[in-house]
């Protein structure tokens, strides 16, 4: 608690920063970039380094410059037009409340877990129905699968409502479930890299799925055979739902 309480207090000395509506985009688009760039580097390395190129899924397959530029371009699109003005409506309809305790360790663990898998059953039934109906996949989702070989970068490719969509489920499980808002930026933080490694296109020693004990979570593989398969693998992070309706499949 007091590790919790000093690391609170240190955020809360740039409230006046944490009010501004300028500050939830820069927060999601740093965020989000910052988690990408290891695996940018990994992939400038992989097609000269062979002890990275082992670990790449799908080996044959190489990420240009020009890939990750255009996926970079329609992210940042994606920041300025839809998101940036939409987060300026949400600061002034719904001023944030910064409280002077920091929650619970074990409140935090909690509430991390609880939204974490609610967005793991949104995420999972807007991708099923997004597969199902052609109309809605044509209109919405194939621009996201526009590259079968998963990379970092590719994570935010996708159009307006792919992105405000799929943004709206995770800036509002926070409020319906009422958590801190030192928990609801861990939670944002934990659902970017945990979405970016998904997309990584790497099978790493010390990837999250290799760290979740008896196959619960899929991690960067299990959504791999997703973006080559199309038809399974709907669910971003665990695998409990895949395999209640059948859609679960292993390479």
């Amino acid at each position: 608690m007091f590790e919790l309480q000093y690391i609170w207090d240190s955020i809360l000395q740039y409230e006046a920063v944490l009010r501004s509506p300028y500050f939830p985009v820069f927060f999601s688009i740093t965020v989000y970039l910052s988690f990408c760039l290891p695996f940018v580097v990994l992939d400038a390395l992989s097609s000269r380094v062979a002890w990275i190129r082992r670990y790449k899924i799908q080996q044959k397959t190489s990420v240009s410059w020009k890939m990750m530029w255009s996926c970079l371009v329609l992210s940042l699109y994606n920041h300025a037009v839809y998101i940036f003005p939409l987060s300026v409506l949400h600061w002034y309809w719904r001023p944030v409340s910064y409280p002077v305790m920091a929650p619970g360790l074990l409140r935090v663990i909690w509430d991390l877990a609880a939204c974490l898998l609610l967005f793991d059953f949104q995420y999972f039934v807007w991708h099923l129905l997004h597969h199902k109906v052609p109309w809605l996949y044509c209109t919405f989702h194939k621009v996201h699968h526009k590259y079968t070989s998963t990379f970092a970068l590719a994570t935010e490719y996708s159009g307006a409502w792919e992105t405000l969509s799929l943004g709206f489920f995770a800036a509002v499980n926070p409020m319906l479930l009422g958590v801190h808002p030192m928990t609801e930026m861990l939670f944002h933080m934990l659902n970017m890299w945990l979405s970016v490694e998904d997309h990584c296109g790497y099978d790493l020693p010390w990837a999250t799925h290799r760290l979740v004990p008896f196959g619960l979570y899929g991690g960067a593989p299990h959504h791999d055979v997703h973006h080559q398969k199309f038809k399974s693998n709907y669910a971003p992070y665990f695998t409990h739902w895949d395999k209640l309706f059948g859609t679960l499949h292993s390479e």
